[in-house]
Parts: structure tokens; sequence; C-alpha cells
């Protein structure tokens, strides 16, 4: 059975090197990701790697940790405010607070995680250089509404990310 093995190794040699090689090349500059929150409504993402993204775009980004993630964990959202945007926000009473970027709403902050852990909402007023506004759409999405998440800054950005499924 070993001949075998390796005589199908010595033959589709070139082959397999090809393929380790494209496999290596392709880790370099794409990644895929598997998003395991109901933040967003995809659920595997690619991701562009070293690409800045633009207001609209997906985003995937280094979280720089504090609450119920670890440090250095991926997050994925949406770009919804560049540098040079305006937040701001909007006190609805008891904690809660509806965010606007350029006037734009882009999502009700609460005063507490569904596990009940307190949350600061986000910072507000311009969109400081080399830094982003991350959002998604759900409620429970932990973002740029929050002080945990805040401004993103560009050297945490990972790349552009598309939606696949």
């Amino acid at each position: 059975m070993l001949n075998l093995i390796y005589r199908h190794l010595a033959k589709n040699a070139p082959g397999y090197l090809w393929l380790l090689a494209i496999g290596v090349l392709a880790g370099r500059y794409l990644a895929v990701s598997i998003n395991v929150s109901d933040s967003l409504s995809g659920k595997v993402y690619l991701i562009q790697k070293g690409v800045k993204p633009e207001l609209g775009d997906f985003a995937a980004f280094r979280y720089q940790g504090g609450g119920p993630y670890a440090p250095e964990a991926w997050f994925l959202k949406r770009v919804t405010g560049i540098a040079g945007a305006n937040v701001s926000s909007v006190d609805l009473g008891s904690g809660y607070a509806e965010f606007f970027v350029d006037g734009k709403s882009v999502g009700r902050a609460k005063p507490k995680a569904k596990s009940g852990i307190p949350l600061m909402p986000g910072p507000t007023g311009t969109i400081p250089p080399r830094h982003y506004y991350m959002a998604a759409p759900h409620p429970d999405s932990l973002d740029s509404r929050y002080a945990l998440v805040g401004w993103v800054d560009d050297e945490h950005v990972i790349g552009r990310a598309f939606q696949i499924l």
C-alpha cells in the first residue's frame, strides 16, 4: 500500500507543489471568515487582506478587547462612517441612545448587553483621520456605538470583506 502512495505522490508531485504554492499565496491575500453572530445576515465572508474598505463596504478588523470577546478576535461590520464624518447621538432616556453618522441613523445603543454587562456609549464628534465607524443593523451588535469598539483605527483593519453565503 505504501508503494502505491509513494508512486502516486512521485507522479503528481508537481501538481501538489502548485496547489501548495497557490494556497500559500492565497492565504497571504485572502481569508475566509465565518460570522458566528446574528449582527450581519451573511454567514461566510471572503476577506481581501490589506485592502482598505470604503464607505458602505463590509470590513474585517481586529477587536481590541474588553467585554465578552478576546483581544484580536476578528469582527465583521459595515463601514458606516469614515474620517471627517460627524457622529452624533440623541439620548432616548433609560440609558438608550440613537447614533447618527452625518445625520443618518446607524443604530440604537443600549445600556446593557444581553449578558447584563453595562455598556458605555461610543464616541461622538468628527471621526479622526485613519479611523472608521463600523456598525451592523442588529440591535445586539457590538460595534462603534459602544466604547468597547469605538472608532476603529486603520491599523486594526484586516481588509475589505465580501459576503459569500
